[in-house]
């Protein structure tokens, strides 16, 4: 079992940058690829970003190629997702997830364990 904690969000205008973190539980944080999503009002969950259990690979959604980017501490048992020049379309829901299958994936089905989510608004 992994639970994850999202934090970081907040209210930035647009141009500006946040960084959202991704606190996981459990001792094998280091086997999982871990995902970001985000959900805006009235839309589907979308994928934003991925990165593999060693970092070594990452996808991203087109809409984000770059200006966001996703890394992982695994002795700190954190993802973390750097979001520059931001935009008010990104304004949305990010949740973290974390996959067993350790690829990097866009699939919200290939993940097995999901955030509650941290809020992120971009005034134009």
């Amino acid at each position: 079992q992994v639970q994850l904690v999202e934090s970081g969000g907040g209210l930035v205008q647009a141009g500006g940058s946040l960084r959202l973190s991704c606190a996981a539980s459990g001792r094998t944080f280091s086997s999982y690829a871990m995902g970001w999503f985000c959900q805006a009002p009235g839309k589907e969950r979308e994928f934003v970003a991925s990165i593999s259990w060693t970092g070594g690979s990452t996808v991203y959604a087109d809409s984000v190629k770059g200006r966001f980017t996703i890394s992982r501490d695994n002795a700190k048992n954190t993802v973390y997702l750097q979001m520059n020049s931001l935009k008010p379309e990104d304004t949305a829901l990010y949740y973290c997830a974390a996959s067993l299958a350790g690829r990097a994936g866009t699939y919200s089905d290939y993940y097995n364990y999901w955030g509650q989510g941290t809020q992120v608004t971009v005034s134009s």
